[in-house]
């Protein structure tokens, strides 16, 4: 934030504010991986742009909060509200960092951004032609989530960058949109939006094998604190220290991951005629890794048994992406089938990010644990399982509906 800015106390709902900081910080992640996916300084500049906002957002809050505090009940119900603004602040700030890596020419091995696609779904940059069906309508009306999985997280007209379009947003003729979802729906989109065929990045040749590693594991820390933060936010919403306790576990592996990859890298270094172009990797690493750390402090609250003030719960189900919890009936048509098999994410365009399942883990392989966290198409779904998903309000009905609830 430009420290000359004045920032003053408005009389605004915290739950309005952290709702927005929710989302923010969630659509920042998402462009700051897809500015250096595209090699793009204007989606970089963009999510500096949003970073300066979430400055001003979390000051706001704090100062809600000092102003609804009176007593020492009200300190131990806030304080975890306070953790959620400050943790949401770090991912702004990782977020940035990432952008900076783009827009101060740190440099990146092509591997990464070859890598980078499958790590955020698939995410293509399209051209709306003249004569594109998607054209002259409302993302509403299209309804391209629910019924394909494919999400616009951003659109360029005429050089402004319109972030979060809603289901008011209509799209125009030469509009520039950043489409992100399961490939081949997003090769679908593509064809419709430029008439043209998607032809997904080509995968590098020659690559080093530490070098190879580093990339792969800088995947999955993405992966896995992305998985964090909603599961963090899940665990909130659910004031389940089960689930928190997941989150905890992902944080652990991110850190384990990052000590790897830090042996990688300087293998690596040895091995490169330009040991320079690595800096990039490093930035994105340590930056992942703060994302996940800010997604363990989200469920801290949650974790040392405080209770979830209700304003935290309301600004959850309040942001644009919101999380549903549903159970498997008996006669569902989820019960006996894979996620895969139903198509849960094209037929409700929601994305299931854990189950509970008494008895195994399918990550973990412990006994006595009973979630089963980011599961693939390959998953099982039984009677009685209780899924938590996250997606559009209209898709979160659908998916209860398909449950049998």
């Amino acid at each position: 934030m430009d420290p000359t800015v004045s920032v003053e106390y408005e009389p605004v709902s915290v739950k309005t504010v952290l709702a927005e900081m929710k989302d923010t910080a969630e659509l920042l992640i998402d462009l700051s991986y897809s500015a250096v996916l595209l090699g793009s300084d204007d989606v970089a500049a963009e999510v500096l742009e949003l970073e300066s906002k979430m400055d001003v957002l979390q000051m706001r809050a704090r100062m809600s909060l000092l102003m609804a505090c009176r007593s020492t009940d009200d300190a131990e119900a806030l304080a975890p509200v306070l953790g959620m603004v400050g943790a949401a602040e770090k991912i702004s700030d990782a977020a940035g960092d990432i952008a900076k890596v783009v827009l101060e020419d740190i440099g990146l091995p092509e591997s990464m951004r070859a890598a980078l696609p499958e790590a955020v779904e698939t995410l293509v940059r399209a051209t709306l032609a003249a004569d594109s069906p998607l054209a002259g309508q409302t993302l509403g009306a299209l309804n391209l989530e629910t019924d394909t999985g494919v999400r616009s997280i951003a659109i360029r007209r005429q050089g402004t960058w319109l972030l979060s379009p809603d289901r008011e947003t209509t799209l125009e003729a030469d509009d520039v949109v950043l489409f992100r979802g399961p490939e081949a729906a997003v090769a679908d989109v593509y064809r419709d939006a430029t008439g043209a065929a998607y032809e997904p990045p080509a995968p590098p040749t020659g690559s080093l094998r530490d070098l190879e590693r580093a990339v792969d594991s800088i995947v999955v820390m993405k992966d896995m604190g992305e998985l964090a933060v909603d599961l963090a936010y899940g665990a909130v919403l659910f004031d389940s220290q089960e689930v928190a306790a997941e989150v905890m576990e992902l944080e652990a592996e991110v850190d384990a991951l990052q000590s790897r990859f830090e042996v990688w890298v300087l293998r690596a270094a040895a091995d490169i005629e330009d040991p320079v172009s690595l800096r990039g990797l490093v930035h994105l690493a340590r930056s992942t890794e703060v994302i996940s750390d800010a997604a363990q402090e989200i469920s801290e609250g949650v974790m040392r048994g405080l209770s979830t003030h209700p304003v935290v719960a309301e600004a959850v189900q309040e942001s644009d992406e919101i999380i549903v919890r549903t159970t498997v009936t008996a006669d569902s048509d989820l019960a006996g089938t894979t996620i895969g098999d139903a198509a849960v994410n094209t037929a409700t365009g929601m994305r299931i990010i854990a189950i509970r399942r008494a008895g195994e883990s399918a990550r973990t392989g412990r006994e006595d644990a009973d979630w089963v966290v980011s599961p693939g198409p390959e998953t099982s779904l039984r009677a009685g399982d209780v899924l938590i998903a996250k997606g559009t309000r209209s898709g979160s009905e659908r998916l209860t509906d398909l449950a049998g609830q």
